[in-house]
């Protein structure tokens, strides 16, 4: 017989045929795992803008975030051990409305610095893009990836 660590799932040959097989949920190799947390297509009002028409009113961004965490736990189906989604959201709904910003180059560093406030978040990405400026173009805008310092 074959030698086989005591947390692994046995073969399936080794599982008789209408037999169950449970196991608590395990994350294999978890020093080194990673989990992706994004946000898709927030579409939020955003004072943004150099040009001077663009200091009148709100405009239309819509913000994308992917989240590299690191995933060194196991979960125990309890939200304290995941980064929040909702709370991201919250921070960054705060973010886009406590000023007028010249520039989304602005807008995405200050969104990945928060993400990055989290020490479980090894990287952000973050793009953001302006809906309504150019009338033969879905949106205008950039990405940026930034890491944590380790």
């Amino acid at each position: 017989m074959q030698h086989r660590p005591k947390d692994t799932v046995p073969p399936a040959a080794a599982t008789p045929p209408g037999a169950s097989f449970s196991q608590p949920l395990r994350v294999a190799d978890a020093r080194n795992a990673i989990r992706h947390v994004f946000i898709r297509d927030l579409v939020l009002p955003c004072r943004i803008g150099v040009h001077r028409h663009e200091h009148g009113a709100p405009q239309r961004v819509r913000i994308n975030l992917d989240l590299a965490v690191r995933d060194d736990r196991q979960l125990g189906d309890e939200l304290a051990n995941v980064v929040c989604y909702e709370e991201i959201s919250t921070a960054v709904r705060a973010i886009v409305g406590r000023r007028h910003i010249n520039l989304v180059e602005t807008l995405a560093e200050e969104i990945a610095s928060m993400c990055l406030e989290d020490g479980r978040v090894r990287s952000a990405r973050v793009r953001i893009e302006k809906l309504d400026v150019l009338p033969d173009a879905v949106s205008v805008g950039v990405e940026i990836e930034r890491f944590a310092n380790l």
